[in-house]
């Protein structure tokens, strides 16, 4: 179950980056989630991925979206993972390692849709 969510009120909605494409910046806390094995997420708001969902039609497969995350100065590739109404952005080993984050760590994401709408 996912608990003590946190995301600022100063988030950032969807908004055009420098090459067009729609970017979602926030700040949320680092939670496990226990699936086949633990993995540890960034939760986006409920808003912010309605918002992602609408923007990402035609790329979603499998409930998953494709995107293009960084976290501190790691940046990477990864799908979101949709959970109770929010987008959960996974938040690999490598990265956890690199910017030194665990469990409780509230960090700040900025992401990018990631690949070409499928028709």
């Amino acid at each position: 179950m996912i608990a003590a969510l946190s995301t600022s009120p100063g988030c950032s909605p969807g908004s055009a980056g420098d090459d067009g494409r729609m970017e979602w910046t926030f700040t949320g806390e680092v939670i496990e989630w226990r699936g086949p094995a633990p993995y540890l997420f960034v939760a986006m708001t409920a808003e912010d991925s309605e918002d992602l969902k609408e923007e990402a039609r035609g790329l979603t497969y499998w409930g998953q979206v494709p995107v293009r995350v960084t976290i501190g100065d790691t940046r990477f590739t990864t799908a979101l993972f949709p959970k109770d109404g929010r987008y959960l952005v996974p938040v690999k080993v490598a990265v956890q390692r690199a910017e030194a984050i665990g469990e409780g760590a509230v960090v700040e994401v900025a992401l990018r849709l990631n690949g070409e709408r499928r028709e």
